[in-house]
């Protein structure tokens, strides 16, 4: 992955707002990094768009992608080139765990990604291992480059 560009430092207040979002449903509260997010996107350049995916277990736990929902809001459009094996829960592990993770991430559509510079929307960086999978997936698969964006690191 050539770069990641977080829009906040994650601290106490931000990992409660996060948590609400992401884990409790409070999806309007997405509405609040939707004019951080437009303001950082004017600078990047960026041929595709994909959202961080999740399994379709934690999809139906959760009943939204919270990195969808940001693109959706800031209006990205997004095209679905990753899927992705249901694992037990990140925030469940510990940072060693976490960097150790194997592959969790499949292509599709990998005739889109030829030669294109992609941008991966997600909500945290914490260790960066689902990121940088993501990104070894989709260059594998032809992508010319790939970066992303997250509310927090």
């Amino acid at each position: 992955m050539s770069k990641n560009i977080a829009l906040f430092h994650y601290n106490e207040y931000l990992k409660d707002l996060i948590a609400k979002y992401k884990y409790r449903g409070d999806y309007a509260l997405a509405e609040v990094f939707v004019p951080f997010l437009k303001e950082r996107l004017k600078d990047m350049e960026f041929d595709l768009v994909t959202a961080i995916p999740l399994s379709d277990e934690r999809l139906k736990e959760r009943g939204f992608n919270q990195g969808q929902a940001l693109a959706d809001l800031v209006g990205l459009h997004t095209v679905e080139t990753l899927t992705r094996i249901h694992t037990e829960k990140q925030s469940k592990k510990s940072r060693q765990e976490r960097m150790s993770l194997p592959q969790v991430f499949q292509v599709m559509q990998s005739d889109l990604l030829e030669h294109k510079s992609i941008l991966i929307i997600d909500d945290i960086y914490t260790t960066g291992t689902t990121l940088r999978h993501a990104a070894k997936a989709l260059i594998t698969a032809g992508a010319k480059e790939v970066s992303s964006i997250t509310l927090a690191r």
